[in-house]
């Protein structure tokens, strides 16, 4: 039993993280401090304004435990490992972890390249951005790969050079053959530095060039090159408009503000790269505390800087925070120059960080409403169909179909939904092993068997391991089971579930003649329902899914036999003498049952063909 008392008696006045844990042993919550004993001591005194969220985890520490550092600087950085490798339940997250694209080029090759890369390595190579978006990284590496004719291949030069003969590029006038020696290491290094003056922002020039290369093809009547010049300059000239917003000082800057309401925050980041607004991004942060607006942008710095290859040399802030000093000294040890971080007052600046505070609110105000009109596509179709039915409460939703070909290679496949959205993670696919024919029914009972089987078994190994039921793949059970089809199917289902005494409910989509579902097939009973429904439209795409990941399960297993059977290994038996067996005949069984005279009724048969279809089936009946 942990002993509180005795435990903060321990606690050293040195610089550390603290742990907090609840019975079940899991983080509730991790923090940082300059002095350990007075820190978590304050988390169990009377409540001193710490607000319901921190009031309520205090309820549920079981234990807590601490790291001690030898610095502030250090406790900071294990605070930020921490949170990210655990997500506590009451630190303020940041939801999102997305990496930003930068454009590469490869100086440390004889023959640089430009590239697209999602990490900032410490190499000989020269990097530009973080941008935010990765289309315009590749258009504009399409764009200086075209402007520049650079190299696109990954083959060591010069090295190999002379090696192949030189590829499409080349002859399509994109790149200058470097492979070939048709072009000095000085003059592709020109036409390299040409390419990072445009990264730069020096349009001018490139644009310049291009002017005169078309003017000079047209004069020559060199039409179709004119054109291709006239291309790229309007190239130029559209990534030359977008960058409106500079600054005359030219330095890399991010500008961050936040919008928060009552459930979570968006935090607005825009990148200032050499002067120009390149592009912005916005963040979504979780258990943010109640008017502490400072802390949750705080939260954030920590958390997205620890994560981020690019530091910039200012962070323009909407609010002063506390640690300001120590989070300046931790970004410039990462960053290797001096970071400031600056609350802007007055002017040009301080109208940017209320832009970006603008745009955050702007974000949350439409992403409730698409949360909204989700929620009734999922959460709210769930409770539709729950109404339906008249069932208390619908979570998880599993739907089973069954494919095959004339009943060659049956499969079956298991689709989970649960809150309305597809769990691909717990989708499974089954070769059915007891069915050789075209027998849906038999098909289903196989794969409902094994599926609840499976579970029932799982769950009893888990139990005597004392192990959850996350720790399987088939223990958790439905709250509805969805069969795609009416009656038969249902019953089949029924008749699964008698056998292994499970209750779960089961419900059938009811066909019209073309194969459309108009109602629901519960309890002996055929329901009409709402066809513009959002409950309709979840089992239309529930039943579309069961379907579709039946077929392509189907389809992978004929692309890797191409519809193999025994019929393969038959002499005169090709692809189209096998698809008219497998058009005839309702199954394997009846192919190996048949007489002469059944094949010889198939018109791409022969005599001799169907002879041989006879002979191998016997041979192999009797063990040859």
């Amino acid at each position: 039993m942990f002993n509180f008392e005795e435990e903060l008696k321990k606690l050293p006045k040195e610089p550390g993280v603290y742990i907090m844990r609840d019975k079940n042993d899991a983080i509730l919550y991790v923090g940082k401090a300059i002095n350990l004993r007075n820190r978590v001591r304050s988390y169990f005194r009377e409540n001193i304004g710490r607000g319901p969220a921190i009031d309520q985890m205090v309820t549920l520490i079981a234990r807590f435990e601490y790291i001690v550092t030898d610095s502030e600087l250090e406790a900071l950085v294990l605070e930020n490992n921490l949170i990210k490798e655990h997500s506590p339940k009451y630190n303020t997250l940041l939801k999102d972890d997305k990496t930003y694209p930068y454009i590469k080029v490869t100086l440390g090759e004889d023959y640089p390249r430009i590239l697209f890369s999602r990490t900032m390595k410490k190499d000989k190579s020269k990097y530009f951005g973080p941008y935010s978006s990765a289309t315009a990284v590749k258009d504009t590496i399409e764009l200086l790969n075209k402007l520049y004719q650079l190299r696109t291949c990954n083959r060591n030069l010069p090295r190999d050079m002379g090696v192949e003969r030189p590829c499409l590029n080349y002859h399509i006038k994109q790149c200058l053959a470097p492979c070939q020696g048709y072009i000095s290491k000085e003059e592709y290094r020109k036409q390299v530095n040409g390419a990072m003056e445009f990264l730069n922002g020096n349009y001018n020039m490139i644009l310049k060039d291009l002017e005169e290369k078309m003017l000079a093809a047209s004069e020559a009547m060199e039409f179709e090159e004119a054109a291709k010049y006239r291309d790229l300059y309007n190239s130029v000239k559209l990534v030359s408009q977008k960058q409106k917003i500079t600054d005359s000082v030219g330095e890399d800057k991010d500008i961050i503000a936040l919008y928060q309401d009552e459930a979570e925050a968006v935090v607005q980041v825009f990148f200032v790269r050499d002067g120009k607004l390149i592009g912005r991004e916005h963040y979504y942060m979780t258990h943010v505390p109640e008017n502490n607006k400072p802390a949750i942008l705080e939260d954030f710095i920590k958390q997205f800087y620890a994560g981020t290859p690019f530091i910039p040399r200012e962070l323009m802030l909407q609010y002063e925070i506390q640690d300001a000093p120590l989070i300046e000294k931790w970004l410039s040890e990462r960053k290797g120059a001096r970071v400031y971080l600056r609350v802007p007052k007055i002017g040009s600046k301080e109208k940017l960080v209320e832009l970006a505070a603008q745009n955050a609110k702007l974000v949350l105000n439409q992403d409730r409403e698409k949360l909204k009109r989700e929620e009734g596509r999922t959460i709210g179709a769930v409770k539709e169909i729950a109404g339906l039915l008249e069932l208390e409460n619908i979570s998880r939703m599993e739907a089973f179909d069954i494919s095959n070909i004339n009943g060659f290679e049956n499969v079956g496949s298991m689709v989970v939904f649960e809150k309305g959205k597809p769990k691909r993670s717990d989708y499974r696919k089954f070769k059915i092993k007891s069915v050789s024919g075209p027998d849906d029914y038999a098909c289903m009972r196989e794969v409902l068997t094994r599926r609840f089987t499976h579970g029932m078994e799982e769950s009893r190994e888990l139990a005597e391991k004392d192990l959850g039921q996350e720790y399987g793949s088939f223990t958790k059970f439905p709250d509805l089971l969805l069969m795609d089809g009416g009656r038969g199917q249902v019953n089949i289902a029924l008749s699964v579930l008698e056998e292994l005494r499970i209750n779960i409910p089961v419900c059938g989509m009811v066909k019209d003649d073309n194969h459309r579902t108009r109602g629901l097939y519960f309890n002996n009973v055929e329901l009409p329902i709402d066809t513009r429904s959002e409950g309709f439209k979840l089992i239309t795409r529930i039943q579309d899914e069961a379907h579709r990941f039946a077929i392509e399960y189907h389809r992978s297993l004929r692309s890797k036999t191409q519809v193999k059977s025994v019929l393969d290994d038959i002499p005169g038996v090709g692809p189209a003498r096998r698809k008219a067996l497998m058009r005839h005949f309702k199954s394997l069984e009846e192919i190996k049952n048949a007489s002469v005279e059944e094949f010889m009724e198939i018109p791409e048969m022969n005599e001799r063909t169907a002879q041989e279809i006879c002979k191998f089936f016997r041979e192999k009946e009797a063990g040859k």
